[in-house]
């Protein structure tokens, strides 16, 4: 089943035209990346998709219902979610006033529940809920920023450069709990430029290039395209 689907989008900064037709799908529990170097449109199409940016032409639906537009509100309550790149943590409350939120929109008898779950997940978390959001590391503010969105129950949770900033060891941590989000049921759509490491976990991906889908694929053929080892699985990602 096809959950997500974007057909054609043209999306602009001004007079800027930042995408020129962009069309992907994303199949129910599958991890999709989009791929491609800075400025190529990949935090754009995500804006597109969770409506912090409206198209002026082209198509979102998601569950065969065109979202085209809505607010990023609304689109929580149908089921998706956004880890936006730096993560937007509220660095004044705790950690757990932070999970806490992520769950504001639900009004049923299992948030307390939930959080637990995620803290068993997220050890370091559990560890710190007392904790301010601003004084965690980087790493452990992605993984809050993640457990929060968790915490929304989404159906597709978007995760626009997980691993910006990042040790390499908390890089490896990152993309093993993106794994295990997919196991758990959620679907996900990455946008990554650590190439290497998305396609390792990835089921199907897309590279934009200048506001342009140019190479799509499974995930694992991507690995061994030579057009994509050649731009991005050289020495800097591997």
């Amino acid at each position: 089943m096809i959950l997500l689907k974007v057909t054609g989008i043209e999306t602009y900064y001004g007079k800027i035209q930042a995408l020129k037709g962009v069309s992907l799908e994303v199949e129910q529990g599958k991890i999709v990346t989009i791929l491609g170097a800075n400025g190529a449109g990949k935090t754009t199409t995500m804006k597109s998709i969770i409506g912090l940016l409206t198209p002026k032409q082209g198509k979102v639906e998601f569950q065969g219902q065109n979202i085209t537009g809505l607010r990023p509100d609304q689109l929580l309550k149908k089921g998706i979610a956004l880890v936006p790149e730096g993560r937007a943590i509220l660095s004044s409350m705790t950690v757990l006033e932070n999970l806490e939120m992520g769950a504001y929109h639900r009004n049923d008898k299992e948030i307390g529940k939930d959080i637990e779950e995620v803290m068993q997940h997220f050890p370091i978390l559990k560890e710190r809920k007392e904790q301010l959001g601003g004084t965690l590391s980087g790493g452990q503010q992605q993984m809050l920023a993640i457990a929060r969105a968790i915490l929304s129950r989404p159906k597709l949770l978007l995760l626009d450069e997980p691993s910006m900033g990042l040790a390499p060891l908390i890089v490896a941590d990152i993309f093993k709990i993106i794994k295990q989000i997919k196991n758990d049921g959620t679907t996900v759509l990455l946008v990554e430029q650590n190439a290497k490491q998305a396609l390792k976990i990835a089921d199907y991906g897309y590279v934009l290039e200048t506001g342009k889908v140019i190479i799509e694929g499974k995930a694992d053929e991507l690995l061994q395209d030579s057009r994509i080892v050649e731009a991005y699985l050289g020495k800097r990602t591997s």
